[in-house]
Formats: C-alpha cells, structure tokens, sequence
C-alpha cells in the first residue's frame, strides 16, 4: 500500500528534488505540489494527502505546519526556522490531532551523526564553538542545523562553555552569535552548498566535527525515511536521529 504524500515548497530546488526522489519510489504516491500561490489546507484535503513535506521558508514553516496537522495529515518539515517553544506549541498540537509528524533540522545521515556524537563530547570537553557555511542565496541565518546543534550541546552538559568569557567584542558578536551559550559563526558564500563544524577546545588540544554536504542528493534518504516513518508515529519527533 503507498502512501499518499503532498510536497509543499515544491517548486524550489528542494522540492523538485524531493519531488523527483518520490516519484522514483515505489512506496509513495506523489499526489500533490504546491506553492507560495496554493491554499495548502484545500489541496491537502482534495488530495485526501497522508503526509506533507514541507520545504518552503522561515517565515511560514510554523504556520503551514498547523495548517498540516488541522488539515488531518502527518508533517514532514525540513524548513528551517522553527524555535523551541513554536516546536513545543507543534507537539502539543500534534497530541491533540492524534496525529505524528516529524521536524529534521537535516535530513542528512552525516550531519545527524556528527550531532549525536558532539553531544557525547561535550561531556568531556565542555568547550566549544559552531562554525557553519552555507550558499549566499539561503535566507536565514544561523542554519536551523546550526541552532539545533547548540540546543543538543546544551542538553547534553548544561555547563557548557562555562565560565562564559567577559572579553570585550570590538565588534558586536564578532566571537558569534550566542545561543543556548554556544557561539554559532555563520559564513554565506556563492560555492558553497552547507558545511559545519563543531569545534571543541581543552588544554593544549582541539577536536574538530565537520561535515560537509557536496549535493542535496545526501538529503534524500533521509526525507524517504521520515515520510515513510511518520506513518506509524503518535507524536511530534524533534531530530531525525529519533527514527533512525
């Protein structure tokens, strides 16, 4: 039996990638695509869609979302954007809709396991700092993997970075923008897709995590993976590494 899915964003380069990925799938049945000109919660309901993948913007990831689950389908979101407590407010949602869905910071298995093995790290080097490069045209920053990295640092040692440093910045955030006490350096340059790297510090040594995404293809099985997932989940996942 397939399941009945609609890519919203779909006529951005990661929706027509996710688009074609589906199509190419015999477990899915592509059964809408819509964008910024579409009423999404008609188009999920005329479409009687399972699942929705989201890849659109920042600024209406949070609102599709509900439109999604009021809709009675299941979300698959890969944009970016989403802060804790509009995640948390998605969760409760979810619960009432007795419906599961899946937010992924990123959707790539490299990225996912440099994040799961940084938090294992940090326990024991507590020092550390987030440097993340992506393309000049991606509009937000920092990267939603970039802030979701910290937020696992930060659950994984709640005295990360601790003592903070009270240097001062002859340029405001020239040490980065701080978040959960992380310091996350953004860099948006034409010729790069996304890179990052978790860098930790102790005395008289480093460790570096970096992962570097060469196509938006490594994206994919991931996507594959969480539509396929969702199906039997009762709530909202936060992570992908929750379902791998």
């Amino acid at each position: 039996m397939t399941i009945r899915v609609l890519v919203n964003g779909a006529f951005g380069q990661m929706g027509q990638m996710t688009t074609q990925a589906l199509l190419a799938h015999g477990g899915f049945s592509l059964v809408g695509e819509t964008g910024r000109t579409h009423h999404l919660g008609t188009a999920i309901k005329d479409s009687a869609a399972e699942v929705v993948i989201d890849f659109t913007c920042a600024d209406a990831v949070f609102t599709n979302t509900r439109t999604i689950l009021l809709a009675g389908a299941r979300p698959v979101i890969g944009t970016s954007g989403l802060t804790l407590t509009e995640v948390q407010t998605l969760q409760a949602l979810c619960a009432e809709q007795k419906l599961g869905g899946i937010i992924a910071p990123n959707f790539s298995l490299g990225a996912v396991l440099m994040i799961k093995y940084a938090a294992a790290i940090v326990k024991n080097m507590p020092h550390v700092a987030i440097v993340e490069m992506h393309h000049d045209a991606k509009p937000d920053s920092p990267s939603g993997t970039a802030i979701y990295s910290a937020e696992m640092l930060q659950a994984a040692c709640k005295t990360v970075n601790e003592p903070l440093s009270t240097t001062h910045e002859t340029i405001a955030h020239a040490r980065g923008a701080m978040h959960k006490q992380v310091p996350i350096h953004s860099v948006r340059l034409p010729g790069v897709l996304a890179n990052q790297q978790i860098i930790f510090g102790n005395t008289g040594e480093t460790l570096t995590l970096a992962h570097s995404s060469i196509s938006r293809d490594c994206f994919m099985p991931g996507v594959l993976h969480a539509t396929e997932k969702v199906m039997a989940l009762d709530r909202l996942i936060y992570g992908l590494e929750n379902i791998l």
